[in-house]
């Protein structure tokens, strides 16, 4: 474990990812270059990390891009705070029309941004479940696993509203998408 703050060339050992050098650091992590592994990012207090050689740390005040990227992933991780997801073009003020077979009752008109809206809260809705089972401390790994592939098997009855989004990114991807 390494007890203090290393600088920019510094040499060190990672169990796993063999000899590196650091190429940069963050608030918390070491942004390392693993010979034939390619850049890694490692915590800063991590047991697995043995110093070879160390430089001291160049004098760094926190940038603007360390503590967006920091806030950004405490609020993924904690909130229901959810990304902004575009209607694809073509549905823009469209209306849904629910029709009933019997003819004596009046068709249900749903803006399709109305619509859209509840899909995209029900996907992040999905991903804060999906985050907390992942985190929950007293699941057995093999209940985790089970309860994901009941989230995934809801994302893949989910991929008929895929036609809504407008960036593929977004879309829902069930067990046949994985692949």
């Amino acid at each position: 474990m390494i007890n203090n703050t290393l600088g920019t060339g510094s040499r060190v050992q990672h169990s796993t990812y063999g000899e590196g050098i650091i190429a940069g650091t963050k608030l918390n992590k070491y942004r390392i270059s693993f010979f034939g592994k390619g850049i890694v990012e490692v915590l800063q207090d991590s047991e697995d990390l043995e110093v070879l050689e160390e430089l001291a740390p160049e004098e760094r005040t926190i940038s603007v891009d360390d503590v967006e990227t920091t806030l950004i992933e405490i609020l993924r991780k904690w909130s229901d705070v959810s990304e902004i997801v575009h209607l694809a073009d073509k549905w823009k003020k469209g209306v849904m029309i629910l029709k009933p077979m019997d003819e004596s009752v009046k068709p249900k008109e749903v803006p399709i941004e109305t619509f859209f809206h509840k899909i995209v809260m029900l996907r992040d809705r999905l991903r804060v479940l999906e985050q907390k089972i992942n985190a929950h401390s007293k699941l057995e790994d093999a209940e985790k696993i089970e309860m994901q592939q009941y989230i995934t098997r809801i994302y893949g009855s989910l991929t008929t509203f895929n036609v809504l989004f407008k960036n593929q990114s977004q879309v829902f991807v069930g067990e046949k998408g994985k692949d």
